[in-house]
């Protein structure tokens, strides 16, 4: 049996794994943009035990800037560590059970945290990628999942399961693979990137790019944080929605009373982004962010139909669950609408929520408790299918 984690003083304690493949030119991940990606190497996570049937099986995929550690903790005994990014939904009696499920979940090629990207050593030169690295897209890296799925020996999956970025990972599953899960759930996501979405990534990439320490992307030590912090406020903006910020922040000043009649940090809201900025460049990397939110543009799901959703999802066998968020308006209840109407004119068995909620994107990261509740019983629902069927 494959093992994922151990219990050390209420802890959840798990160890990141590497699989790594394509070490000749047929292994090789043929991308869509026609090249090849050698020797892959794909940093993942597990959870739980896959049990005798091998019909438990659940994989997570995770957002632009997420990575394989879902849930739990490295280290027995840190107080200064945080959990895993969505640890309120992962664990021992929590909606995704790891007493009933085995949860894998790993990181994006293109990514900066163990997986194959840009800041990887190219097998050809034996120097970084950098800006040598192939472009990607969402289907490549389902297709490099795919790989890891093999590897570990799971036929089926019960249900793979994404937010934002995450859930177009999921929509491609259904759209590539459609065989080889029995449901997906697509929350926070859309069908294909929106011409304003396209260009919040736009200006966030210029901010890098512009930055004097990016080098064209071959910066060593001195890497273009200011550029990196920058398209990280821009996008964590987008995440938020109006009325959580007034909630949050209001027009509070951060330090005086009064104005400060200069061009330095006034408000609390200014405060808070330039700190987001700072601590996400301690642990992201700059050029893995340009490829992909790239790769995020070039997400449409009907692009191979001529913009027909609904034949693009013709292939589509398995139960779909869509969420949506109400002050969602980066990826809008309506996106999900038009999802859900192709899907059911292929009569997939599909279900569709919009949940009321004042955090705007964030809401998938957020609303555990009514969100885990609806992933709970879909999961149990389709298991029941499954052993049915």
């Amino acid at each position: 049996m494959l093992m994922g984690k151990k219990k050390h003083n209420s802890r959840l304690i798990v160890e990141p794994r590497d699989f790594t493949f394509g070490e000749t030119a047929e292994d090789a991940l043929l991308l869509d943009c026609g090249k090849k990606l050698k020797n892959v190497n794909i940093r993942y996570e597990v959870y739980g035990e896959l049990n005798a049937a091998g019909d438990n099986a659940i994989l997570i995929l995770h957002a632009l800037t997420g990575d394989a550690h879902v849930a739990g903790y490295y280290r027995e005994e840190d107080e200064k560590e945080k959990p895993g990014w969505w640890d309120g939904m992962v664990g021992k009696g929590k909606p995704i059970d790891i007493d009933k499920y085995f949860v894998v979940c790993s990181n994006i090629i293109g990514g900066c945290s163990g997986s194959t990207g840009p800041r990887s050593q190219n097998p050809e030169t034996g120097k970084l990628y950098n800006m040598d690295f192939p472009i990607i897209t969402i289907a490549d890296m389902v297709r490099a999942q795919d790989r890891l799925m093999q590897h570990l020996k799971i036929e089926k999956w019960l249900g793979v399961i994404g937010g934002s970025m995450g859930g177009m990972q999921a929509l491609e599953w259904l759209r590539l693979y459609p065989e080889k899960l029995q449901c997906a759930l697509a929350i926070a996501t859309t069908p294909r990137l929106s011409p304003q979405s396209i260009a919040f990534n736009w200006v966030g990439r210029e901010a890098i790019k512009t930055d004097p320490k990016w080098l064209d992307g071959n910066y060593s030590d001195n890497v273009p944080n200011r550029g990196l912090s920058t398209a990280r406020m821009l996008a964590h903006i987008t995440y938020l929605s109006d009325e959580s910020m007034k909630r949050k922040f209001g027009r509070v000043l951060q330090k005086s009373k009064n104005y400060s009649f200069d061009f330095n940090r006034d408000f609390a809201v200014e405060s808070y982004l330039e700190h987001q900025g700072s601590r996400f460049v301690e642990r992201f990397d700059a050029n893995s962010y340009l490829y992909i939110t790239r790769a995020m543009d070039y997400f449409d799901l009907s692009s191979a139909t001529g913009g027909n959703l609904s034949k693009a999802l013709a292939g589509v066998k398995g139960h779909v669950l869509v969420v949506s968020f109400t002050s969602d308006w980066l990826f809008p209840t309506s996106q999900s609408r038009e999802l859900v109407r192709a899907l059911l004119n292929n009569n997939v068995n599909v279900s569709s929520c919009e949940i009321e909620s004042p955090y705007g994107h964030d809401a998938f990261l957020l609303e555990i408790d009514i969100l885990g509740k609806m992933i709970s019983d879909f999961l149990r629902i389709q298991q029941e299918v499954s052993r049915n069927a």
